[in-house]
């Protein structure tokens, strides 16, 4: 007959089980994030909706952008939008 082996104490499986509803938890925002990045860094109509509802997030994006070398980004997006704007006032 096998030998019975005590227990462990609730409070470490109640860590253990806190540990990976973390990581479970970092992992879907990790992806939700890498989601937004790449739909902002691939469509300018979508970066257009954030600057004009997160205007805060889309500056930060910009800022990120300069940091890894793209410093030209913001100046294309607002010449982009200014000139759509024209062309629907006409």
């Amino acid at each position: 007959m096998l030998p019975k082996t005590p227990k462990a104490p609730s409070i470490w499986r109640f860590v253990k089980g806190s540990a990976k509803t973390l990581f479970v938890l970092e992992a879907i925002g990790f992806a939700a994030s890498y989601g937004v990045y790449y739909r902002m860094n691939t469509n300018r109509e979508f970066r257009q909706y954030i600057n004009e509802n997160y205007p805060f997030v889309l500056d930060y994006y910009y800022k990120i952008g300069e940091l890894v070398g793209d410093s030209k980004a913001r100046q294309a997006d607002a010449n982009y939008w200014s000139s759509t704007a024209v062309k629907r006032s006409e």
